[in-house]
C-alpha cells in the first residue's frame, strides 16, 4: 500500500522551534518525529511512501532520499498552504490503488495502523473525554456513518485521529471546496467515502498529536521509554548510568555523571564531569552539559551547551543554544494551576504542572539568569547577567 505523508506545513504553534526547521523534523528520541511516523507505516506494511513538501522541504528530502527503510521515496511539493486535501491532491500523481494518509506530525503504535491498513477503507478513531476540538466519528457498530467538524455537542466521544486509508476512487475526489476556515479539507473526502463505501472505524491504542512544544516533550517520553539500554560511548570513570540509558557511540560521560533514565545521549555530545540527567531527557548531538548541571525532562538541541552550574527542567532548547553559568529555569507553579504558555498570540494551558521554558534556535543566557516557567525564548533572544526574564522575549 502507498502511504501519503503529510509535511509540508509550517507548524506555526511549535515556533519558535520551527523558525529554522519544518515541525515534523524536530527531534524525537534519536530521530525526526516524522521518522517515528513513517518507521510504524512500514511496519504496518506501507510499500512505497509519498512525503508532501512544502516549508523547509530541503529538510526532509535530504533525511529520507530516494529509499527509507528499504521502501521506494517521492516527494511532492504543495506550493501554498490549503489544507489537508490540498497537501493529499499534490501528491495525486503518484498515487495508483488504494493509499494511506498520515499526518508527519502524528505518533501511533503499530498494531493501531496495521489494523487500519488491514480494514480499508478506514479512519483511525481515538476515544477523548471531550472531542469538541476534533473531528467527531458517528458509528453504526464499526462502520462510521457521519463525521463532524469541532461540534459543539458532540454525538461520540470518538475523535478523527487523523489517519485514513482511502480506496483508489478517492484519488479523484481531492478537488473539494474551500471550508468556512478557507482550506480543502481532508474531511470532506472522508464525508463522500463514508457516502459511497463501507468505511471502518478502527480505535486506535495509542495516538499523539504533536502540535504544540510540550507535546513534542510527551513525544520524546513515549519514544524515550521504547529505547533499550546501549553503551556505545565513552562512559568515564564512576559514571553511574541507571536504568534505560542510551549513549551513543561519539558521546562521552565523564566521572562523577548520574544519568537516570530512560535518557538518550546522541552521538558528539559530552556530559559532565559532575552532572545529573533524569527523567526522559534528550541531549542532541554535539550538545554538552557541564559540571554541576542537573538536566530534568528536557530535549537539549544540538550543538547546544548548559555548561556550568544550572538548571533546566521540563525544557525544550532548539539547536546552537547557550545557558551562561548558573541560569536557574523555574518549572513549576506553586498555586497549583497549570503553567500556561502564549502559543500564536493567545494564553493556553499546557496541561502540566511543570512546564520550563522553550528556548529557540541560537538563544544565549548571561550569567545567573532566572527564566520563569512558560517563558518563551525566540531564536537569537539574550539575557543580561542576572535578569530575572517572567515574559516572553
Amino acid at each position: 500500500m502507498q502511504a501519503v505523508i503529510l509535511a509540508a506545513g509550517e507548524g506555526t504553534r511549535m515556533r519558535p522551534l520551527t523558525a529554522n526547521t519544518p515541525k515534523p523534523m524536530l527531534p524525537v528520541a534519536d530521530r525526526p518525529l516524522v521518522a517515528h511516523t513513517v518507521d510504524t507505516a512500514i511496519a504496518a506494511g506501507a510499500e512505497e511512501l509519498i512525503f508532501v513538501v512544502g516549508y523547509e522541504a530541503d529538510d526532509v528530502r535530504s533525511y529520507f532520499g530516494d529509499s527509507y527503510g528499504g521502501v521506494p521515496v517521492s516527494f511532492a511539493v504543495q506550493a501554498e498552504q490549503l489544507g489537508t486535501a490540498d497537501a493529499v491532491d499534490a501528491a495525486s500523481e503518484y498515487i495508483d490503488g488504494p493509499f494511506a494518509v498520515l499526518n508527519g506530525d502524528n505518533l501511533y503504535d503499530e498494531a493501531s495502523l496495521t489494523a487500519l491498513f488491514e480494514a480499508a477503507p478506514s479512519v483511525a478513531a481515538y476515544r477523548v473525554e471531550d472531542p469538541s476540538n476534533y473531528g467527531v466519528l458517528s458509528t453504526d457498530g464499526d462502520t462510521v456513518t457521519d463525521i463532524v467538524e469541532k461540534p459543539a455537542d458532540p454525538p461520540t466521544e470518538l475523535a478523527n485521529a487523523g489517519a485514513y486509508v482511502f480506496p483508489a476512487a478517492a484519488r479523484e475526489w481531492l478537488s473539494v471546496p474551500l471550508s468556512d476556515r478557507g482550506e480543502r479539507e481532508i474531511t470532506d473526502v472522508l464525508a463522500r467515502v463514508i457516502a459511497e463505501q463501507t468505511v471502518t472505524a478502527v480505535e486506535v491504542d495509542r495516538w499523539l498529536d504533536v502540535g504544540r512544544p510540550w507535546e513534542l516533550l510527551e513525544a520524546n517520553e513515549w519514544k524515550l521509554a521504547e529505547m533499550d539500554r546501549r553503551l556505545d560511548g565513552d562512559v568515564r570513570g564512576d559514571a553511574d548510568l541507571r536504568g534505560t540509558v542510551v549513549v551513543e557511540e561519539g558521546a562521552v560521560v565523564e566521572p562523577g555523571v548520574v544519568i537516570d533514565g530512560p535518557a538518550l545521549v546522541r552521538s558528539g555530545a559530552t556530559v559532565g564531569p559532575n552532572a545529573y540527567v533524569r527523567g526522559a531527557t534528550l541531549l542532541g548531538e554535539d550538545a554538552h552539559v557541564g559540571h554541576g548541571v542537573e538536566i530534568k525532562n528536557s530535549v537539549v538541541g544540538r550543538d547546544s551547551n548548559v555548561p556550568h552550574v544550572s538548571y533546566v527542567g521540563d525544557s525544550i532548547l532548539g539547536s546552537e543554544v547557550n545557558f551562561g553559568a548558573s541560569t536557574q529555569v523555574a518549572n513549576l507553579r506553586h498555586d497549583g494551576e497549570d503553567v500556561r504558555m502564549t502559543v500564536k498570540g493567545e494564553r493556553v494551558s499546557t496541561g502540566r504542572r511543570k512546564f520550563g521554558v522553550v528556548a529557540g534556535d541560537r538563544v544565549k543566557t548571561a550569567i545567573n539568569t532566572s527564566l520563569n516557567a512558560g517563558v518563551v525564548l525566540s531564536t537569537g533572544a539574550t539575557t543580561t547577567p542576572g535578569e530575572s526574564v517572567t515574559r516572553d522575549r
